[in-house]
């Protein structure tokens, strides 16, 4: 790994690397926060995925996550939303919502996407493995977060690895990408058009499949210009509410925020409250 940036922050450090990625083939770059650890213990780890545009920057500099992460002891981890570099395919239009910064958090089956987009073990194994040989992390206390299409990241993700993550939340995320525009597009590329190989990586039908999952935190904001075509919140609580009805509730919570856009100024004011949700079960 190479150090491209070290910050003093709420008593611990805010680093930034850059590592070649074998399952990405190119060069990859993360931001991780070290609390402070005077003990030099194994600490536990919470991955923040974000949304469509950003890179593993965004989140570190406009959410204040690292103040909370300080106080409950716990490691941040902020890698980047899809490969990059030079000869990584991007949208021939240079649209926002493929390719570069859109890497949706999925192994790509259809080229050219295939030769770099694979996220999804990037996320699950590489990553994982290269801070667990570098830093004094717990990988059996993990959890996992996100917005917008990281929230369906780390929503699948979760869902799909229930005993390597604890616990998930997400803010505004693509709960659905079958149904969303978004998802639709990217999926299409780069998975082609067998929607059965969709599903995979689609939140609501891994909730409704799974006989159990870990323990969730939504939250979405009620001016969100997003809300009605593109994330999906209503038929995920629907599918909550079907499966409650049964007497076979998951152990989810899905918050209305009147008035909280989609913006790092709703995360802002909420990731303390979800760092303080995974540090119950980090313990």
């Amino acid at each position: 790994m190479q150090k491209l940036s070290s910050h003093q922050c709420f008593g611990g450090q805010q680093l930034r690397f850059s590592h070649p990625s074998s399952r990405l083939n190119c060069d990859m770059s993360f931001s991780v926060f070290l609390p402070p650890n005077t003990d030099n213990k194994a600490l536990p780890v919470l991955y923040w995925l974000s949304g469509l545009t950003c890179n593993d920057e965004n989140f570190v500099t406009k959410a204040a996550g690292q103040r909370y992460a300080s106080e409950h002891g716990i490691v941040l981890v902020a890698p980047d939303t899809s490969p990059r570099g030079d000869g990584v395919a991007d949208d021939p239009e240079g649209a926002y919502d493929l390719g570069l910064g859109a890497g949706f958090y999925l192994n790509a089956t259809r080229q050219p996407w295939a030769e770099h987009y694979q996220m999804y073990d990037y996320i699950v194994d590489e990553l994982p493995a290269l801070l667990a040989a570098n830093f004094a992390i717990d990988s059996t206390r993990a959890s996992i977060a996100g917005h917008s299409m990281g929230g369906h990241g780390a929503l699948t993700i979760a869902l799909r690895n229930p005993q390597r993550f604890r616990s998930v939340s997400a803010f505004a995320p693509i709960c659905s990408p079958t149904n969303s525009p978004w998802g639709q597009k990217a999926f299409a590329n780069y998975l082609g058009d067998n929607r059965d190989e969709w599903q995979q990586y689609d939140a609501l039908h891994l909730l409704t499949q799974s006989e159990s999952c870990p323990p969730i935190l939504i939250d979405q904001g009620g001016a969100d210009d997003f809300l009605t075509e593109q994330l999906g919140t209503d038929l995920l609580e629907k599918a909550c509410a079907e499966r409650a009805s049964k007497g076979q509730a998951y152990p989810i919570n899905i918050r209305r925020q009147a008035g909280y856009d989609h913006s790092y100024f709703f995360i802002a004011s909420f990731i303390g409250e979800h760092i303080a949700f995974h540090a119950q079960h980090l313990k």
